[in-house]
C-alpha cells in the first residue's frame, strides 16, 4: 500500500541550518520505504529543487517540485513592525505552468518582500496560481492560527478564500500529528471545515530529517542558525521526535480515522507532473546587429575585419581556420553568444574599462581573437578550437572575461540596461560546513572550551577535499583523541554528521547569466546586497540551458591600465602593450634571474626557485612554466630543467612526437598535445581527441581502454571502411603506440590548458615589461593596488626600493590617496594609512588644490575644516602624525602628539563663533611668525628613534622611515636563514612543506600577550617583525621561563625554533631567544698576499671562533669573506698573533 501515500511536506539541507534531510540519504530511505513519488518544500527557497528532481528520476522516484512559502498578513512590501506577521502555506506545482507560477512566487518574495523571511502577499499568490496545489500547513498555517486564536469563522473563511484562489481540488487542510497536543484540536477544526465547505483533506509529516534518531542532529543545526547552546532552556527546537520520514504504516496508524487525507496524497501526486528539460538553450537573441544583415553575416563580416586588423592580410591557413570556427559556431546555436560577448568586450574596451587577454580555453579561438575577445594568436601559438567548442560533445561555450577589478561591475550594468533587467542576474553559491567549520560550529553548541575545540580543529589537516573521515587516517593525534577523549568523540561524530551541509548563500564571485526570457520564467531568484541571484547553482544554470559567463575583476589590469596612464603623463610616451615583444631580452631577463616580485602569477618563491633553475630564454618558456607550477605537474620539473638545459638528452618514442613535443623538451605539459598527439599519429578528429582526452583527465577506465585499442589499431565503420586510422597504419609500431597511449594517461590527469597559460603568461609579460621600462609608474600603481594588504604593501615598497626607487613617506602637501610619482621618486598614499577614511583624504587633497600647500600644522586644520567640517577627526590627526605626514614642515612627531587636539578644539571653536582675531587655545602654547603665519611649536624632545618607529607602524602597518634592524641587517645575514616575506609568497602546496623546518630568525618583538596553562605555567605568544613583515611566535613554558628576561616588548632577538603550518598561517614553534645586543656582530678585516693564505689560514684554524673574517688579497686586488668555519676567536693573545704575522697595520676590528 506504500504507493497510496506520498510524503508531501518535506525539509530538506536547503532549509538551510534547519533541514537535516540530506537529499541522498532522503530519498534512498523513501526508496527502501517502497515510496513511489515524493515532494521537496523547503522553506521559503527552492535552493535544492534540481538537485532533488535528478536524485529521484535516478532512483525511479517521482519529484514533486514545491516550497512552503511564507505568506504576508499584509501587503508584502511593507516592511515594518506593523507587517511583521506572516503564515505558512505549503505550494506544489502540477506542470510547467505551474512551475512558472510558483518561481514567480517564491521570487517575489525574496526579491521585493524579504522583511525577516521571504514573505508574498496573499493578492500575490492569487494572481499566480494557476496549476498549483496548495495545503494549509503546519500550525504556522493561516488557517490553523485562526483556529488557535479561537476564531474558528475566520480559520473557515481563510480556507474559503485559499480555495477559491486556487480553485477547487487544488486547495487542501493538511493534517498532521507529531504527537503536540495544539495538533490534536485543530486537526478536528479542520475536520470540522472539511465536513463543511468539502475542502479535502490530506494526511502529512513535517519532514526535517530522515530517521527518527536524526533529531539529536536536527536540534544541534537549529541551536547553530539561532547562536544557542544545545543546553539552554529558553531556545528554538522542534517540540517532538517525530518529524521524520515516517513508513506509510506508520503513517496509517496515525491517521487510521482520515483514510481519506492518506490517500489524497496519491490524488494530489498523480496531478503533479512536472518535467524539466535539460541543455535546452534559452540564449538571449543579438539585435544590434547591421541593417539588412543576419546574425550569421554580421558575425562573419566582424570575424573578417578583425582578420585584416590581426593579420594585415587573410592567408589560406587564416580562411580555413575562421571558416571552420564559425561553421561550428554557426551549427551549434550560438552565433548571438560570440556577438553578445564580443558587444560587451567592445562597450568595455570603449570606456576605458581593461580587458584581459583571454581566459580558459577561449583562447584557443580565432574568432574570438578577430573579435578582440582575446589578445592571443591561437595560430602562432598551436592553440586548439576543438579544446574551447567541441562539435562532437554538445556543450555551451564557456568563455570567461577578466576586467579592471575596479570597474568590473559597470561592465554588468551594461548588461543589465541592454538585456533587461529581468533578464540578467548573478549566481548563488553555497558555504557549506566543511571539516574544520563543522567541527568549530559544534563545538560551540556543545559549550566544549575554545581551546579544546580549536586543537582538534587544527588537527584536521588543511589539504583540499580533506574530511573528517580522511583526517582519521592523514592525523594520529586526531584519531587518538577519537578514541580516548569521550567529549571529543562526541564532538566529532556529531561534526561528522553535519559535515558538508549547506550553511549559508552567497554571490559567485563572477558568474552572471543571461536570458532570452525574463528569468522568473525560467529559475527562481532571490536577492543578496541589493543584487539579483539565482536560487540554483551555476551547474544547475548550464543544465537549464542558460548564458552563464564569468565576469571575473582582476587587480593586474587594473595596476596595468593606471600605470599606461601614468606614462602618458609623465613622460609623453604612449604604451601600446599590444605591439610589445613577448620575447624582449630584457623583460625575458627578470624571469631568467627570478626578479619576479610583482610579476603576475610569478611572484610566489617557490616559482621563483623554479626560475632560477629553468632559466627561460623565450615566451614559451614562461607558458610551459605557469602550466608545470601546480600540484600534480610539479614531479616533471626536474626533468623538464634537464632537459631544457641539456637539449642533447630529449628524446621521442616516435619521430612522430617532435614536432608536438620539441616545444616542451619531450614532456607533455599541455592538454593540447594530448589531443594532438591522438589526431596526428592515430587519425582522430580534433573532437574526437578531446573526448579521450576528457576521459583520461577524469580516470573513466572503461573509456580508456576502448580507445587504447582504436588508438593503436584503428576503427572501421559500418561499411568496413576505415574511420580512424589508428597509429600502426601510420607508420608507429604497437609496443610504441602503448607506450605513448601510456604517458598520455598518466600525463592527461593534470596536463594544463595551454591556451589559457599562454594569456596569463602574456599578463606577466606585460606586467614585467612594464616593470623594467616603467619601474617607477608601475612600482606606484603595484603598491596602491593592495593599500589594504599590509604584507604585500610592504613587500612591493621594499621591493621599489630594492630597484633603486626611493619611497618618501607620507606628507600632507605632496600625498594623493594612492601612491604616484614625482621626479622618479614615489610619494606615500594616504589610503594607506590607518583610520583615514576617504571623506578625510579627498578634504585634504582638496583644500591643497584650491589653496596651495599647507604651510604650517594650523592651517593645514583651518584649511581642511573649511572645505568639509566633517572631514577631520581624532584618529586620523593622530595617525598622520604617527605616519610622519607632517614632518617636512618641520615638526617633531612627539610636540604635535602633545597639542593636536587642542588645535582640532580650537578650530572647531573658531568655527562656531566665527570672530576673526579671537585668541584661541593655540596661544597657550605658540607664538605666530608674522611672515609665514607659522605655529612654533614648544620645545619637546622628538621620540626615541625604537618609539618613533613603532608609532609609525602601528598606523602604516610596516616601518617606512627607517627600521630597528637597518643598521644591523647586513651583519645578521650570517646568522639568520628565513625571513617572514619567505612564507607570505609562497603557494599552497609549497607552504606546506615548510612544516617542522628549523629555522633562525632575527627582528623586533611586538604584540606580546601571556597566558597560564592548565599546569599552572606562564607561556606567551608574540610576533617577530624583521625586515620583510612578521611571523607569529610561540613560546611554551620551559622556554619562557628559560629566556623571559629578554622576551620584552621592542627588544631586538635573534631567534631559533620550528616552523608550524596550519593552512597558509604559519608559526615559529620557539626554543631559544639570544638577546642581539650579546650577538658578536663585529667582523675581522685582514690584509696579505694570496701566496701568505695557507700559513694565516692555519692561525685562523688555530683559533677558530665566532668573528666573521674578511681578508683582501693585495696582489689579487680582491676582498674574500671566509667560510664561518674559519671565523675567529678574538681575544688579546689571538689578535697579538695576527699582529705579528701580518703587520699591525693590517689587522682591524669594526
Amino acid at each position: 500500500m506504500t504507493g497510496n501515500f506520498t510524503h508531501l511536506h518535506v525539509h530538506t539541507e536547503y532549509s538551510l541550518l534547519d533541514g537535516f534531510s540530506r537529499i541522498d540519504l532522503l530519498l534512498d530511505r523513501a526508496k527502501e520505504l517502497g515510496m513511489e513519488s515524493i515532494a521537496i518544500t523547503d522553506h521559503g527557497s527552492m535552493y535544492g529543487a534540481i538537485e532533488f528532481y535528478k536524485q529521484a528520476k535516478k532512483r525511479d522516484i517521482k519529484p514533486i517540485i514545491g516550497c512552503e512559502v511564507y505568506v504576508s498578513e499584509k501587503d508584502h512590501k511593507i516592511k515594518d513592525s506593523t507587517n511583521r506577521r506572516y503564515y505558512h502555506l505549503i505550494l506544489l506545482a502540477k506542470s510547467k505552468e505551474g512551475y512558472k507560477n510558483l518561481i514567480k512566487i517564491v521570487s517575489e518574495a525574496y526579491v521585493n518582500g524579504f522583511y525577516y523571511k521571504p514573505r508574498v502577499s496573499f493578492d500575490f499568490i492569487k494572481k499566480h496560481a494557476g496549476d498549483i496545489i496548495a495545503l494549509s500547513a503546519c500550525l504556522n498555517g493561516e488557517v490553523n492560527q485562526k483556529i488557535l486564536e479561537n476564531d474558528y469563522e475566520g480559520a473557515k473563511k481563510a480556507a474559503l478564500n485559499y480555495e477559491e484562489a486556487f480553485g477547487k481540488g487544488n486547495y487542501f487542510l493538511e493534517l498532521q500529528n507529531h504527537g503536540i497536543k495544539e495538533e490534536s484540536l485543530v486537526n478536528a477544526k479542520l475536520n470540522r471545515i472539511h465536513q463543511e465547505t468539502a475542502i479535502p483533506l490530506v494526511a502529512t509529516n513535517d519532514v526535517h530529517y530522515v530517521n527518527k534518531e536524526d533529531f539529536y542532529y536536527q536540534d544541534v543545526l537549529l541551536c547553530i542558525q539561532t547562536g544557542k547552546l544545545i543546553k539552554d532552556e529558553d531556545r528554538m527546537r522542534m517540540p517532538s521526535s517525530e518529524f521524520y520520514l515516517k513508513s506509510y504504516e506508520e503513517m496509517e496508524e496515525i491517521f487510521a480515522d482520515y483514510e481519506d487525507a492518506l490517500t489524497n496524497t496519491k490524488l494530489i501526486a498523480d496531478q503533479c507532473k512536472l518535467e524539466f528539460t535539460f541543455h535546452e538553450p534559452h540564449l538571449p537573441y543579438f539585435s544590434k546587429v547591421e541593417e539588412g544583415l543576419s546574425n550569421l553575416e554580421y558575425l562573419k563580416k566582424l570575424v573578417d575585419q578583425g582578420l585584416i586588423k590581426k593579420y594585415g592580410k587573410i592567408d589560406k591557413e587564416i580562411r580555413s581556420r575562421a571558416d571552420m570556427e564559425i561553421n561550428v559556431i554557426s551549427s551549434m546555436g550560438y552565433v548571438d553568444y560570440f556577438l553578445i560577448v564580443w558587444d560587451f568586450v567592445r562597450y568595455a574596451r570603449d570606456n576605458d574599462i581593461a580587458v584581459g587577454p583571454g581566459r580558459g580555453s577561449a583562447a584557443g579561438s580565432i574568432v574570438s581573437y578577430a573579435l578582440d575577445i582575446t589578445q592571443i594568436d591561437p595560430i602562432k601559438y598551436n592553440l586548439i578550437f576543438e579544446r574551447f567548442l567541441n562539435p562532437e560533445r554538445v556543450s555551451m561555450p564557456d568563455i570567461d572575461i577578466d576586467f579592471d577589478y575596479v570597474l568590473r561591475d559597470r561592465v554588468v550594468d551594461y548588461v543589465n540596461d541592454v538585456y533587461g533587467r529581468d533578464h540578467v542576474s548573478q549566481i548563488i553559491t553555497f558555504g557549506r560546513m566543511q571539516a574544520r567549520n563543522a567541527i568549530r560550529d559544534v563545538g560551540r553548541v556543545l559549550d566544549i572550551s575554545y581551546a579544546k575545540v580549536d586543537k582538534i580543529a587544527k588537527l584536521i589537516p588543511s589539504t583540499l577535499g580533506m574530511t573528517i573521515d580522511k583526517a582519521f587516517e592523514a592525523s594520529s593525534k586526531f584519531k587518538e583523541i577519537y578514541e580516548s577523549d569521550l567529549e571529543g568523540k562526541r564532538l566529532i561524530d556529531t561534526a561528522r554528521k553535519l559535515e558538508g551541509l549547506p550553511r549559508h548563500t552567497s554571490i559567485h564571485a563572477a558568474g552572471v547569466v543571461i536570458s532570452k526570457e525574463a528569468l522568473t520564467d525560467i529559475i527562481p531568484l532571490a536577492l543578496s546586497n541589493d543584487q539579483l541571484v539565482t536560487q540554483f547553482d551555476m551547474t544547475e544554470i548550464e543544465e537549464l540551458g542558460l548564458l552563464k559567463m564569468d565576469f571575473l575583476g582582476l587587480r593586474n589590469l587594473t595596476v596595468i591600465k593606471n600605470t599606461i596612464k601614468d606614462v602618458k603623463k609623465n613622460r609623453g610616451i604612449d604604451v601600446d602593450l599590444g605591439k610589445i615583444d613577448v620575447n624582449d631580452k630584457k623583460v625575458i631577463e627578470q624571469f631568467n634571474k627570478a626578479k619576479t616580485i610583482g610579476i603576475f602569477q610569478f611572484e610566489s618563491a617557490g616559482m621563483r626557485n623554479f626560475l632560477k633553475n629553468l632559466r627561460p630564454t623565450v615566451f614559451d618558456d614562461l607558458i610551459a612554466a605557469n602550466s608545470l607550477f601546480r600540484p600534480g605537474p610539479m614531479d616533471e620539473i626536474p626533468k623538464y630543467i634537464h632537459n631544457k638545459n641539456n637539449p642533447k638528452d630529449v628524446s621521442f618514442i616516435t619521430p612522430a612526437l617532435k614536432p608536438i613535443l620539441d616545444v616542451t623538451y619531450g614532456i607533455i605539459v599541455y592538454q593540447e598535445q594530448v589531443m594532438q598527439i591522438v589526431q596526428k599519429l592515430a587519425g582522430y578528429s580534433l573532437g574526437e581527441a578531446d573526448n579521450l582526452r576528457r576521459a583520461m583527465s577524469k580516470k573513466k577506465m572503461a573509456v580508456m581502454e576502448e580507445n587504447r585499442e582504436i588508438f593503436i589499431h584503428g576503427r572501421l565503420d559500418e561499411k568496413g571502411e576505415v574511420e580512424i586510422a589508428g597509429c600502426v597504419r601510420n607508420g608507429v609500431d604497437e609496443l610504441s603506440a602503448n607506450q605513448i597511449y601510456d604517458e598520455m594517461i598518466s600525463f592527461a590527469k593534470y596536463a594544463f590548458n595551454k591556451s589559457h597559460s599562454a594569456a596569463y603568461s602574456l599578463v606577466a609579460v606585460q606586467t614585467a615589461y612594464l616593470k623594467h621600462y616603467y619601474p617607477e609608474e608601475y612600482m606606484a600603481n603595484l603598491i596602491s593596488s593592495v593599500m589594504d594588504q599590509s604584507t604585500k604593501l610592504y613587500l612591493y615598497v621594499n621591493e621599489t626600493k630594492a630597484l633603486g626607487i626611493e619611497v618618501l613617506p607620507p606628507d600632507v602637501n605632496k600625498s594623493l590617496a594612492e601612491f604616484r610619482v614625482e621626479e622618479g621618486r614615489i610619494i606615500f598614499g594616504l589610503s594607506a594609512i590607518k583610520n583615514l577614511g576617504i571623506n578625510m583624504i579627498s578634504a585634504i587633497v582638496r583644500a591643497r588644490d584650491k589653496g596651495g600647500k599647507f604651510e604650517n600644522f594650523k592651517d593645514f586644520l583651518q584649511r581642511v575644516d573649511e572645505v568639509d567640517q566633517r572631514a577631520l577627526n581624532k584618529k586620523g590627526i593622530e595617525s598622520l602624525i604617527k605616519a610622519g605626514a607632517f614632518d617636512r614642515m618641520g615638526y617633531n612627531r612627539s610636540s604635535l602628539m602633545a597639542i593636536y587636539e587642542k588645535a582640532m578644539a580650537s578650530v572647531s571653536e573658531n568655527r562656531k563663533v566665527n570672530l576673526k582675531g579671537q585668541l584661541n587655545l593655540l596661544d597657550d602654547f605658540s607664538s605666530v611668525s608674522k611672515k609665514s603665519d607659522d605655529v612654533k611649536i614648544q620645545n619637546i624632545n622628538e621620540y626615541p628613534k625604537k618609539t618613533k618607529l613603532k608609532l609609525e607602524k602601528e598606523v602604516l602597518g610596516f616601518y617606512i622611515s627607517d627600521h630597528p634592524l637597518s643598521d644591523l641587517a647586513d651583519r645578521l645575514n650570517d646568522f639568520v636563514n628565513f625571513t617572514s616575506d619567505y612564507k607570505d609568497n609562497l603557494s599552497d602546496l609549497e607552504i606546506q612543506m615548510l612544516d617542522k623546518k628549523f629555522v633562525s630568525m632575527a627582528g623586533v618583538i611586538t604584540n606580546k600577550s601571556e597566558i597560564m596553562t592548565k599546569k599552572k605555567q606562564l607561556m606567551s605568544f608574540a610576533n617577530l617583525e624583521d625586515m620583510y613583515g612578521s611571523i607569529e611566535m610561540v613560546i611554551f613554558p620551559e622556554v619562557y621561563k628559560k629566556y623571559r628576561n629578554i622576551i620584552d616588548e621592542d627588544s631586538v632577538v635573534l631567534v631559533k625554533g620550528n616552523l608550524q603550518v596550519d593552512e597558509r598561517d604559519v608559526k615559529l614553534l620557539t626554543s631559544e631567544f639570544i638577546d642581539i645586543n650579546q650577538i658578536n656582530l663585529k667582523t675581522l678585516y685582514l690584509k696579505t698576499k694570496y701566496l701568505r693564505y695557507n700559513e694565516l689560514r692555519n692561525i685562523l684554524v688555530r683559533y677558530k671562533g665566532d668573528t666573521p673574517v674578511v681578508i683582501y688579497f693585495s696582489d689579487k686586488k680582491k676582498s674574500v669573506k671566509l667560510d664561518k668555519k674559519l671565523w675567529f676567536d678574538i681575544n688579546e693573545k689571538s689578535i697579538k698573533v695576527l699582529e705579528e704575522f701580518l703587520g699591525i697595520e693590517n689587522v682591524k676590528i669594526s
